[in-house]
């Protein structure tokens, strides 16, 4: 494990992701992390509407999967519009 975490690459991929720098990889992995926390995020405000009446996991689960459709294009345009800008 210690070997995996001691590569140049896998250092200079987080050194890159802390700096903030924009480049395919570092914005595949901030649209992952963005999609996850959309996905916990809905479950909740899922469970929250109707948990009581349909269900708490029915919800959570219908929340999981709508929260996402809403945040990736948003995310990904922000992405775009970071990288557009960033260039200028």
């Amino acid at each position: 494990m210690r070997d995996i975490l001691t590569t140049p690459n896998l250092i200079n991929f987080l050194t890159s992701l802390a700096d903030g720098d924009l480049n395919i990889a570092t914005e595949l992995v901030w649209l992952i992390i963005a999609t996850v926390l959309a996905m916990v995020g809905g479950a909740i405000g899922g469970m929250i509407l109707a948990g009581k009446d349909i269900g708490y996991q029915l919800s959570a689960m219908l929340g999981a999967l709508f929260a996402p459709a809403g945040v990736i294009p948003a995310i990904f345009l922000g992405l775009v519009a970071l990288n557009f800008l960033t260039n200028y």
